[in-house]
């Protein structure tokens, strides 16, 4: 990635961190943690960030879509249906979209399962405090979505020392 594009990724990124941060930790009862592109971003892989991804509970999804209903994106429908089925709902922020996901499962082998996080850090971003999963979390839900994104993205991750 060149350097510009990981500058203006990283401007986009705390632009959005800025704006929704504050709300997650005002407004979520439960856990909550960045995932995807972010994610990898934060913990130092050299990825480009679309949209900043929250996994929520579905009571703190339906919280966020109350609180944020204007700027509700319902023109959105996310990809992968198949394997993937949250409370889900996308939100236009300044930098980049936000996409919530309450309650999120994957389809696989053993039918729908619940997408856990065994392990999160906090990591300082202008001095918000951000919730991401470790790097071995990461590398580990990445590779069972399965997607060649998320491939791509665990294995950026490994070579950041994160191997699980």
């Amino acid at each position: 990635m060149s350097a510009s594009v990981q500058v203006a990724t990283l401007a986009a990124l705390r632009e959005v961190l800025a704006a929704a941060v504050p709300d997650l930790h005002r407004h979520c009862r439960d856990s909550w943690t960045l995932i995807g592109s972010a994610a990898a971003c934060l913990a130092g892989a050299e990825v480009v960030v679309a949209d900043l991804d929250v996994l929520t509970s579905v009571r703190d999804a339906q919280t966020l879509a109350g609180h944020w209903r204007g700027r509700r994106d319902d023109t959105f429908v996310p990809p992968g249906e198949e394997r993937f089925r949250s409370h889900f709902a996308r939100f236009l922020f300044p930098g980049l979209p936000v996409e919530v996901m309450g309650g999120l499962e994957l389809h696989g082998e053993r039918g729908w399962q619940p997408v856990r996080i065994d392990a999160i850090v906090t990591v300082d971003v202008a001095g918000l405090a951000v919730l991401v999963p470790t790097v071995a979390e990461q590398i580990r839900v990445l590779e069972s979505f399965g997607r060649p994104k998320d491939l791509q993205r665990a294995a950026l991750l490994k070579r950041l020392g994160g191997e699980p």
